[in-house]
């Protein structure tokens, strides 16, 4: 299926130790150039430090607040707010909040079976002393 309709109903939200996640798009439905990622992050959690190779990424904040890093950089982000996100750039979002925060992440291109790639980096240098 490269085109169609994806009712909220028929995504599969998956539970991981820091929050939600939920595929909205990617290979499995036929998608070769985009894959899109809803993603809630309850509070006290985050991703850690890492980077897609080879894709670029746009977060984009929903509800809620994140700490959103991209290279050595960071601010605070709000509903409404966004990251643009280079190939392969290093990132990490934090949710030091009390209340769950919710994101759409789109990568491009889709790699692989799921769509994306992910490289973890929170324990090199400069990222391990960033935070």
């Amino acid at each position: 299926m490269a085109e169609g309709f994806k009712l909220a109903g028929s995504l599969t939200r998956d539970e991981q130790d820091w929050g939600v996640f939920a595929q909205i798009s990617g290979p499995r439905d036929g998608l070769s150039g985009i894959v899109a990622i809803e993603a809630t992050f309850l509070a006290g959690t985050c991703h850690d430090f890492h980077r897609h190779p080879g894709q670029e990424e746009v977060i984009y904040v929903i509800e809620g607040t994140i700490e959103q890093w991209l290279g050595e950089e960071m601010q605070m982000l709000s509903a409404g707010d966004s990251v643009v996100i280079a190939a392969s750039g290093v990132h990490a979002t934090f949710n030091d909040g009390d209340a769950p925060a919710k994101i759409l992440a789109i990568l491009s291109p889709s790699v692989g079976e799921d769509g994306y790639g992910v490289e973890d980096v929170a324990g090199d240098e400069p990222w391990a002393s960033l935070r």
